[in-house]
């Protein structure tokens, strides 16, 4: 990876993940960040059971398989330049959310999705 140190994927309760995340899926973040020209934070990578579950990840969570990572982008401009880049390096799965970028390589879910995490909270 030329953008990337796998210590931002870890989990920040048990530092699992070197081992878990897809080396293909990081190549292709690593490809997208090329494209894009900005720098990728890394939110969230690999996640365990209990740190998902801390988070309020789905069970059924790609950062599971090490096969998502969230990226910070809390402008407009860094939203515009992330998904782009995103989709231009062949990703399909991409989540918008206020202040990030989720993406994963999940071949058991659904292909070809862009999806929002805007909803009003009861």
């Amino acid at each position: 990876m030329d953008h990337f140190k796998i210590s931002e994927f870890l989990c920040p309760c048990c530092l699992r993940g070197a081992k878990e995340m897809s080396k293909g899926f990081l190549s292709m973040l690593d490809t997208a960040r090329d494209i894009a020209g900005v720098s990728f934070i890394i939110n969230s990578g690999f996640r365990c059971t209990r740190h998902n579950k801390e988070v309020g990840g789905s069970p059924a969570s790609s950062h599971l398989k090490g096969l998502a990572a969230d990226i910070k982008a809390d402008t407009s401009r860094k939203r515009y330049l992330v998904v782009k880049a995103l989709i231009q390096a062949g990703f399909n799965r991409i989540g918008i959310g206020k202040n990030f970028i989720h993406v994963d390589l999940d071949l058991d879910k659904t292909a070809s999705l862009i999806w929002t995490y805007y909803f009003k909270k009861k």
